[in-house]
């Protein structure tokens, strides 16, 4: 394959991010609708949603770069054994925040990024309810544009300790991140659902979100490349780095989003 240098990292994220809007338009056309609701092997919940964005969003890629393999939250389980000789690939999550759309709160994603020797150098998110897009390609800057604004660079921000934004998942709440919250004195929690946290962080509007939970790959892999380009930071728990496709199984450990890495939020723990 080619290296990195042969790559136009803009043009794929502006490609990608058009294929996101597409798929991000047909869930919308569904989420107006009657759909079905299934569950997977783990009870995760399946609408037709998803189904239909993960196929946009597989034949988009295909087209755009048939080289490249295409790996999403619905692909039939692809063998590490295979994986691991990809250096380079899209991971998608199709409709991230699933429970969101079924709650119809809106809070929901579509998400592509292009992984590159286990990290993310392309990100892209579309939030197709309020018709706004996060995009990032790796040392090209992370930007956002809306319906009604024009797109702009965004950037993380510094932390105030005495007065903290907190991001924390709307459909996971656990006992652990609340006592990880218990040790900071005056914080904001906004609950949000879906990969807008990473985002919120990115445009300097949150300053940390915990996950202190379970997550997949196909999660984190877009607003990584964005919160990284923004100037903020995703990495796991003990301040280790967030990298894709190093195991057989597709889990991500616990990790921190932050714009401030001058505070050390692991010991916090």
């Amino acid at each position: 394959m080619k290296k990195n240098d042969d790559l136009n990292l803009e043009y794929l994220c502006r490609n990608a991010l058009s294929i996101a809007v597409i798929a991000g338009k047909k869930i919308l056309d569904i989420y107006e609708s009657k759909y079905t609701i299934e569950h997977k092997q783990d009870n995760t919940p399946l609408t037709t949603a998803d189904l239909a964005a993960d196929k946009i969003i597989r034949n988009g890629l295909k087209e755009l770069t048939p080289e490249i393999p295409v790996l999403t939250e619905e692909s039939d389980a692809i063998p590490f054994d295979t994986r691991k000789k990809w250096h380079r690939y899209w991971l998608v999550d199709p409709l991230d925040g699933t429970r969101e759309f079924i709650k119809r709160n809106g809070e929901f994603t579509v998400n592509i990024s292009l992984i590159e020797n286990h990290k993310s150098i392309i990100g892209v998110i579309n939030v197709p309810v309020i018709q706004t897009d996060y995009f990032a390609w790796r040392d090209g800057g992370a930007f956002k544009r809306s319906s009604d604004t024009p797109t702009q660079q965004i950037n993380s921000r510094k932390a105030d300790l005495n007065n903290l934004v907190i991001a924390g998942s709307r459909s996971h709440v656990s006992d652990k991140l609340q006592s990880f919250l218990d040790k900071f004195e005056n914080i904001e929690l906004l609950n949000v659902g879906s990969s807008l946290k990473s985002c919120m962080v990115a445009e300097g509007s949150v300053d940390l979100y915990p996950r202190l939970g379970l997550t997949s790959e196909w999660d984190t892999a877009a607003a990584h490349c964005i919160v990284e380009e923004a100037g903020g930071h995703i990495t796991q728990t003990d301040n280790r780095e967030l990298l894709y496709n190093t195991k057989d199984c597709l889990l991500n450990p616990e990790f921190f989003v932050f714009g401030d890495d001058s505070i050390p939020w692991h010991d916090y723990l």
